[in-house]
């Protein structure tokens, strides 16, 4: 076939011959660049439900689950394109340094968030508080209702419902009243200083023994702690269940006070004498004195 009438489709004939060994290498490198795309979007997807069944395995939040996982996949996606992109001979050094400016700057916006976030992994894995349980959290007490990614929710004694950053539950104090299966009772209590100690303990060691939820196992401490200005004051301690705390609590408060009621066993409060002196005799005791 001839192609004089055809100048165009010659000078191409004319350039691919002159020009084979790059159109080959270039095809090469688009089939690789297709494979490596490929093979990136494969193994991340395997990658990703690989780590998500890990961390599922383990008990790991769902929603820190999927967060991880999607994570895991983005990334490798990422490096895949990138990959193939530095297949095809482009330049990838400045879509790389374009990525982590990019990166940098979305890390500054969301530094809170992610500050959170990073909590919120570590408190759904290390788990010092779960739903359920009654914690202090900083300057916030309550039963954890649920432990999201980002915040804690609380439900106070008074039925409130408290949102605290997991950002300033990591670096604050965590007090976990329920994880204990048992719990110590602590009582201070002041009587008169003519009150016979051994007959004060005798007292109290009859009310603790008629209450059947106190773990009579564990021992228990009635003890002289302090002489105060108008008292001695004792410290009584028991242990119980942690379920039964704050019935034992106000039960042995309530036993102990008929108790020493009955025993006529005073329990003081702060006293104030105040003498009151006439003026008319004061002025003349003055006059007399200067005379």
């Amino acid at each position: 076939m001839k192609f004089e009438a055809f100048p165009g489709i010659r000078q191409l004939i004319h350039w691919i011959i002159n020009n084979e060994s790059t159109i080959v290498q270039g095809v090469f490198n688009l089939i690789g660049a297709v494979f490596l795309l490929c093979a990136g979007v494969f193994i991340a997807r395997i990658a990703s439900a690989g780590f998500k069944r890990l961390l599922l395995s383990r008990q790991v939040d769902k929603t820190v689950t999927q967060f991880c996982s999607a994570l895991l996949r983005y990334a490798m996606l990422a490096f895949a394109v990138v990959a193939a992109l530095g297949r095809l001979g482009v330049e990838t050094s400045s879509i790389i340094a374009v990525i982590g400016a990019a990166g940098l700057a979305v890390g500054l916006a969301l530094q809170g968030s992610l500050s959170n976030f990073a909590a919120g992994v570590l408190l759904v894995t290390l788990r010092p508080i779960r739903a359920g349980e009654y914690a202090s959290v900083g300057a916030v007490a309550g039963t954890i209702e649920e432990v999201h990614i980002f915040s804690t929710t609380l439900r106070t004694s008074d039925n409130k419902m408290v949102v605290v950053p997991n950002g300033k539950i990591i670096a604050s104090e965590i007090t976990n009243f329920s994880r204990q299966p048992h719990r110590r009772v602590d009582i201070t209590l002041g009587v008169a200083y003519t009150t016979s100690i051994e007959h004060l303990k005798s007292v109290i060691k009859t009310v603790i023994t008629l209450d059947p939820r106190i773990l009579h196992d564990k021992g228990q401490v009635i003890r002289l702690n302090e002489f105060a200005p108008s008292s001695l004051n004792f410290v009584v301690r028991v242990w119980t269940e942690n379920k039964n705390y704050w019935d034992v609590y106000y039960d042995l408060m309530e036993n102990i006070k008929n108790a020493l009621d009955a025993n006529q066993i005073a329990m003081p409060y702060p006293q104030m004498d105040i003498h009151l002196n006439d003026l008319r005799q004061t002025a003349n005791a003055k006059e007399v004195t200067h005379s």
